[in-house]
């Protein structure tokens, strides 16, 4: 892979994603920019251009992304303020990389596919987002087709459900899964943990960025991003739970607990409209992406011993000898 020093990489976002792109791009000899709004603490990469931006202020962002010759948008707000802020930034973004001249990679998720036929996504399934966030997504989506029709340098990358360090807001596989796995407790699962459901590793999400954002092939298209074959959500806990010493405990919580809970806590409320996924096979289909890049995803064993020493470091739990 050819680098260059006049290159410009700019990452939008420090959040789960944003940091793990900026190192892999500082690895191959690029020069990068991270910006995030808030102070920068210990997510900053050795030798990567911190810049604090407010990415919704125009004059920031345009100031942020000037000189850049790639720009990575991986800024997701909460979900309480996608109604307000989602367009906005993707708007905004999109107009800050077609003044730079920049080539836009869009981290993208699959809410915009609703219930797909049989349950697997692929980069031509059909939208028909069966949500509020996903008809938000959708919208994001024209907005991308839009840019790329009037010559904007676009791509995306699409991934499922996160797990890995720092994925602290991931729908299972987030701060309240491990503090309660490593405890030994009952972890909290949404619809069918007998369905399949495809899970994204963080490190495999930032590297298949990094890839579109340097392969001439994947340029102006969407891609689904490496994940390993679909496991239920029962069958990937109780992995865990074995790596962990742990028994494997779930305890299901039913929509409308969520929706009940989310009449004083909002977050909850918009996390069970999304519970629909775990009711029904919900797969991603990356065979593009590997036929192309030759890709392939990590092992669950190596993402499972990632995830937990991460946990274990995080909530200061005490290494349990395996069964």
């Amino acid at each position: 892979m050819s680098t260059s020093s006049s290159e410009l990489h700019v990452v939008l976002g420090a959040g789960q994603i944003g940091p793990r792109v900026a190192a892999g791009l500082v690895a191959t000899g690029r020069r990068v920019r991270l910006v995030r709004r808030g102070r920068f603490g210990a997510e900053l990469p050795a030798g990567v251009e911190p810049l604090n931006a407010d990415v919704l202020d125009p004059a920031a962002l345009a100031a942020a992304t000037a000189g850049a010759t790639t720009l990575y948008h991986c800024v997701n707000p909460l979900y309480t303020e996608w109604p307000r802020r989602l367009l906005p930034l993707t708007n905004g973004i999109i107009a800050a990389a077609e003044a730079a001249g920049a080539h836009l990679v869009v981290l993208d998720n699959l809410y915009m596919y609703g219930r797909a036929p049989g349950g697997v996504m692929r980069e031509d399934t059909p939208l028909a987002p069966c949500s509020r966030k996903g008809a938000l997504r959708a919208e994001a989506d024209a907005a991308v087709r839009a840019a790329r029709d009037r010559g904007v340098a676009v791509t995306v990358g699409r991934a499922s459900d996160f797990i890995g360090p720092g994925a602290t807001q991931a729908a299972v596989f987030g701060e309240r899964f491990w503090p309660r796995l490593l405890a030994g407790k009952k972890v909290e699962v949404m619809g069918d943990p007998d369905q399949p459901h495809s899970y994204s590793f963080v490190d495999d999400v930032a590297a298949g960025l990094i890839t579109l954002g340097t392969d001439p092939r994947a340029r102006d298209q969407l891609w689904h991003l490496p994940a390993n074959p679909a496991l239920t959500t029962r069958a990937l806990i109780e992995m865990i739970a074995a790596a962990a010493g742990v028994a494997p405990r779930l305890a299901r919580v039913p929509t409308w607990v969520l929706r009940g809970v989310g009449v004083v806590a909002p977050l909850l409320r918009e996390v069970a409209e999304m519970a629909y996924q775990w009711d029904a096979p919900y797969v991603l289909d990356d065979g593009r992406f590997r036929a192309t890049f030759g890709a392939t995803a990590t092992p669950w064993s190596a993402v499972i011993a990632s995830a937990l020493a991460w946990a274990r470091a995080t909530y200061a739990a005490p290494v349990r000898a395996a069964a």
